[in-house]
């Protein structure tokens, strides 16, 4: 598959590429794959022989029952495939099962158009935005999750080992990393680093930055792939935000930059203190202002707001500098020679978000930043957390939105966050967040039963 990943990743495969490598391959069965708006990988398998028809016409499916998608009496649509997302599912080669391939889809509606609530297109209009503008949006996520054990078919409430960062001697998982490394290798994807994160039972596997469909497609897949790989050690990989109070939770760091169509960093200057051209500095701020309607889409449920708490690694301050852990966004620090690696971090984002949604808020925030010209206030490279409430108002320092209805609240005042998703798709965010929102606080849970039970 080295060739055919390759041939992938530079965007250029045919039909006819398609049919060889899966003759070749002896493909007997083909996955359509597309996520909902939860980001939930969804899909279709049909027979090798159904495949030359669905590069055709496109693969017919009932949208009725995908969370967000359409409603029971305007159901019928259908998923094009992306030629260049094909792979031979690598768990599938070189056993006695029949082997797979699978591609990832958009979603369009019977009279041809794209569906305007497939998060895949939703990326791509930002995308396509960008383009007229002169740009390429770049972006390198860093997913972590945690690995727990599975026993009598019942996951255990704490992690399968006691190491912590970096660790070695004690990190039980390091064949399984390695192991779902070749996997993603199989998908054409070019993992760049693996280890053990800081909580107990944590990990990351980080791969090469690059186009942010391209990347969103990678995400997608990654969490597939980890997901298979643990299941077959009798593990379960989780992208939970914070599967476990009291130890860190589990972010989606995301590293971003503009590039010009001829490969050269938009965001690099070399005469500035950072090295950061006005366009990114721009860019920064433009997130900066719509961060807290963006929690909406980058963190996602009730869940991911106890990760985004003081002391647990997690930024809730509105502020950006360099090196500086505590800050929303952070510039890691310029190596001469190394222009193409000027960048810009934001950290609040959390693997449960939609990485098609993700991408497509942030750079909508980040261009009208751009258009509006926007400078952002002084770095920060003091450590936020250690501010009492005084000094951060003082020196006009905000917080993220605190719970999701407040994200959707936000979410629902941002006109530029909103064009982005489209009323369509932000209504039925808002309806899915709200209905979750009121399940969750009508819970009564072990906490409250310990805290007030014999009290009152």
């Amino acid at each position: 598959m080295a060739k055919a990943a390759k041939k992938a990743a530079l965007g250029s495969f045919t039909r006819k590429d398609v049919l060889e490598l899966t003759k070749k391959h002896n493909v007997m069965f083909i996955q359509l794959q597309f996520t909902d708006l939860n980001g939930i990988l969804k899909g279709v398998t049909i027979p090798v022989s159904k495949l030359e028809g669905a590069m055709e016409d496109g693969m017919w499916f009932d949208g009725s029952s995908i969370e967000g998608f359409t409603r029971i009496f305007e159901s019928d649509m259908y998923l094009k495939l992306d030629l260049d997302t094909f792979a031979v599912i690598p768990w599938t080669l070189g056993g006695t099962q029949a082997v797979v391939a699978r591609f990832m889809c958009d979603v369009y509606m019977p009279d041809g158009k794209p569906f305007e609530g497939d998060p895949r297109h939703i990326l791509k209009q930002q995308l396509a935005r960008a383009k007229k503008m002169g740009f390429v949006y770049n972006v390198g996520p860093e997913l972590e999750f945690f690995l727990f054990r599975k026993e009598n078919g019942k996951l255990m409430p704490l992690p399968h080992d006691t190491a912590g960062y970096f660790d070695q001697t004690s990190d039980l998982a390091m064949e399984i990393r390695e192991e779902m490394t070749t996997a993603l290798h199989g998908f054409g994807i070019d993992v760049e680093a693996l280890h053990h994160e800081v909580a107990f039972g944590q990990h990351e596997i980080d791969f090469r930055y690059g186009d942010a469909l391209k990347i969103a497609d990678q995400a997608t897949t990654l969490k597939y792939t980890l997901k298979y790989v643990a299941a077959h050690h009798n593990l379960h990989a989780t992208f939970m935000p914070k599967p476990i109070a009291g130890i860190n939770g589990s972010g989606m760091h995301v590293h971003q930059s503009l590039f010009s169509p001829e490969g050269k960093n938009l965001f690099f200057d070399p005469k500035d203190e950072y090295h950061l051209s006005k366009l990114a500095r721009s860019f920064i701020q433009g997130q900066l202002t719509h961060v807290k309607a963006m929690n909406a889409i980058l963190n996602p449920t009730v869940n991911s707001y106890k990760r985004l708490v003081v002391g647990y690694e997690a930024p809730v301050y509105i502020a950006w500098g360099q090196r500086n852990r505590s800050a929303l966004m952070r510039i890691p620090r310029y190596t001469p020679g190394r222009e193409k690696a000027v960048r810009a971090e934001l950290r609040c984002p959390d693997p449960a978000a939609n990485p098609y949604l993700a991408f497509a808020v942030m750079l909508a925030a980040g261009l009208d930043g751009i258009e509006k010209k926007m400078v952002p206030p002084a770095p920060v490279e003091e450590n936020i957390y250690e501010f009492s409430v005084e000094e951060a108002q003082k020196r006009g320092i905000d917080v993220l939105s605190r719970d999701i209805l407040e994200a959707v609240t936000n979410l629902e005042n941002d006109k530029t966050i909103r064009k982005a998703l489209g009323d369509y798709t932000f209504e039925k965010i808002k309806d899915l967040k709200i209905a979750e929102w009121d399940e969750y606080r009508m819970q009564v849970t072990p906490w409250e039963i310990d805290q007030y039970l014999e009290k009152y």
